[in-house]
């Protein structure tokens, strides 16, 4: 398994939410650092501001997300599903997400300002306070407010009534078929650019050549949706590695219990998360450096669990080995 990166000294591997502003994927930015202090509890837009933003909203975004913000076609901008998906981060990414990926059907037409009202917006109709100052669309002044509510979670063992799914595979079928292709993709970013035009002959354009996984969805989705979708894949699926009761390739149970397992586990959870919040931004620079922490993901668990030395003839990559620390 062959997954593409550019990291010098650094062997390939392949193991390595659509957020409230626009799709039904929650929040994937890490928590906000302790420097940042002020809060969108501080007055940080004018009632002229969100007035604006009040009048661009109904004629950009109520069709999906409702009059009043309580969702539809789209999910709520208000409320605890808003709070949930967007607490505990900076402005920045909100006002980034709206002018990069919204409205859906006609993305990245709004301005800096244009985002910053619907912010505004928001923040009134969530019941934050005005003040006297605008919101700014500066980069460097959003990302030191901060929207309060809860943070993202972490990966941890817990009690749960929800019914329990066995594990269907092994650990290398997971890494097949859900890691190592969306992992490529997120890879390929470095190289190919997906906000780039489709020319006829491409793959996935109606060429009759062999699949690609790299170009799979490609005449269905836009490039930019396919990597969020890859992104969104890694994160999700990376809590499949903690399944009780799934073997490795060789029949040795998962280490699933064991803190080093879990600590990789969330690792590659926080990489998908990180390759999202890139993508959302559009930049194939910023998703290409996001790529750097994937591909660390995948090789602090393979230098452990995976790759070893040794090998014989019969299994020269010691692959009765694996799954052992």
């Amino acid at each position: 398994m062959l997954a593409r990166f550019n990291r010098p000294g650094l062997l390939p591997c392949a193991l390595c939410l659509a957020v409230v502003a626009g799709a039904a994927i929650g929040s994937l930015s890490p928590a906000v650092h302790a420097q940042q202090a002020r809060t969108a509890t501080d007055g940080v837009y004018t009632d002229a501001q969100a007035t604006r933003g009040r009048a661009l909203y109904q004629e950009r975004c109520s069709l999906c997300h409702g009059d009043a913000l309580g969702g539809g076609l789209a999910p709520p901008l208000s409320g605890s599903v808003f709070i949930a998906a967007w607490g505990a981060q900076p402005l920045w990414d909100l006002v980034s997400k709206i002018r990069n990926t919204m409205p859906a059907n006609d993305p990245g037409k709004l301005t800096p300002s244009q985002s910053a009202d619907l912010v505004a917006h928001l923040l009134q109709a969530g019941k934050f306070p005005s003040g006297r100052t605008e919101l700014g669309a500066d980069e460097a002044a959003l990302k030191a407010i901060v929207l309060p509510g809860p943070g993202p979670q972490a990966i941890a063992p817990a009690a749960s009534q929800a019914p329990a799914f066995p594990a269907a595979g092994n650990l290398a079928q997971v890494m097949r078929g859900i890691l190592f292709p969306s992992s490529n993709i997120i890879f390929n970013v470095q190289t190919n650019d997906p906000g780039a035009p489709v020319t006829r002959g491409q793959v996935g354009g109606g060429a009759t050549t062999a699949f690609s996984w790299v170009d799979w969805g490609a005449g269905i989705y836009k490039g930019w949706e396919i990597v969020d979708y890859a992104a969104v894949s890694v994160a999700e699926s990376a809590p499949l590695m903690l399944t009780p009761g799934r073997r490795c390739e060789n029949g040795r149970p998962v280490p699933v219990d064991r803190p080093d397992w879990i600590k990789f586990t969330q690792e590659l959870a926080d990489a998908g998360r990180a390759a999202y919040k890139a993508s959302q931004t559009r930049s194939q620079e910023a998703v290409s450096d996001a790529s750097n922490q994937l591909a660390d993901a995948c090789l602090h668990c393979h230098q452990v669990y995976r790759d070893k030395r040794s090998g014989n003839v019969a299994d020269p990559s010691n692959q009765a080995a694996r799954c052992l620390p």
